[in-house]
């Protein structure tokens, strides 16, 4: 169960282990996946999904610390990177960038992998939020994976789609609330980070000409903007973190869904609907642009478009510096007021 305390946006004891039904799901659905046997990335599925679902369900139930986590995470991920089917060998022309050395890629994939797991891990929450990124993230991953007939991976993101879309009916319930806890959100990050190494390893001979509605070499800046809710909300948070020279992984009540919870009066719902359509349309729009524009262009076009949302969200912080100049305000303005009341001449009482 999950107790409220001050940084926590529900009231009631809730219970966290609602990530348990995604393991079993996932891995009973892998078994009966059509020809699995063809498909070798299955094996190295199951370890890493073990390790964190153990790591997960531990941490629910006793409080981990971070280098733990990391530990597990790095392990699990060593499974992925090490299958050849996930290795990146090329961009394909972004930013003239055509070969990429394995053990860069080791590299940049460990990296990547951590940081998606980790960031959807960290917009979890509040109600609702998790299950709708996810579920905007699967039918994304599943489209893109169906054109390019990549079957396997696609059956793998409809699997985890069901278990986001049967989770969500209970996450926002008032009376028979559940949270998918860190058993649910490390799993789900970790399904994330493997569709999108895959995505970025295709290769222009893995599918027909035109089936996929971009080109290819704009697939890296595909790639962040479907995953743009989870990376700017963990790239701002840290920031701000550091900024207030706190540990990045130090809790705060700085994520962009409390922004629209505290400062802008939203609830939990309508913060999750306003998140997840952002998501959406973010996605189509680079999509459509990825379609014909060259990768420049649209680099400067999501440098710009992330320095719009940090000017309107890095204003909204609950810097401690900030709190305590509020506090000196606040005593500096009553004390005014007593001095005033003071000096000012004493009124005569008068009968009624």
């Amino acid at each position: 169960m999950d107790d409220p305390n001050s940084r926590s946006s529900h009231k009631n004891k809730t219970p966290t282990l609602g990530g348990i039904s995604f393991f079993y799901t996932l891995v009973f659905a892998l078994f009966f996946i059509k020809d699995r046997a063809e498909h070798l990335e299955f094996i190295y599925l199951i370890p890493g999904l073990t390790i964190l679902f153990i790591v997960g369900l531990k941490d629910d139930m006793v409080v981990l610390s971070p280098g733990s986590k990391l530990i597990a995470q790095v392990l699990a991920i060593s499974f992925v990177l090490v299958n050849d089917s996930f290795g990146i060998e090329s961009l394909n022309g972004f930013l003239n960038i055509y070969e990429i050395p394995y053990y860069l890629y080791l590299a940049i994939g460990g990296f990547l992998m951590l940081t998606i797991i980790n960031s959807y891990n960290l917009i979890d929450g509040i109600d609702g939020l998790a299950s709708i990124v996810g579920i905007v993230i699967m039918i994304i991953y599943t489209t893109i994976f169906y054109l390019a007939q990549e079957y396997f991976f696609a059956l793998t993101a409809i699997t985890m789609n069901a278990c986001l879309m049967a989770f969500f009916g209970f996450n926002v319930s008032s009376n028979k609330k559940i949270f998918m806890g860190d058993t649910g959100s490390l799993i789900v990050g970790f399904i994330i980070s493997i569709l999108t190494l895959k995505f970025l390893a295709l290769e222009p001979e893995a599918y027909g000409d035109g089936e996929l509605p971009f080109l290819l070499e704009n697939a890296p800046l595909i790639a962040i903007s479907i995953l743009i809710v989870p990376l700017f909300d963990t790239a701002r948070v840290f920031a701000i973190r550091i900024a207030n020279k706190k540990g990045p992984f130090s809790p705060d009540r700085n994520h962009v869904h409390h922004v629209l919870i505290d400062f802008w009066g939203l609830s939990h719902k309508q913060a999750s609907f306003i998140i997840g359509c952002f998501n959406i349309i973010f996605v189509i729009l680079f999509i459509i642009l990825g379609s014909k524009a060259k990768n420049t262009g649209m680099v400067i076009m999501l440098v710009s478009v992330v320095m719009f949302l940090a000017y309107i969200f890095f204003k909204y912080n609950y810097n401690f510096t900030t709190l305590k100049q509020k506090i000196l305000l606040r005593r500096k303005i009553e004390s005014l007021k007593g001095k005033k009341e003071e000096t000012s001449p004493k009124k005569k009482k008068t009968k009624d």
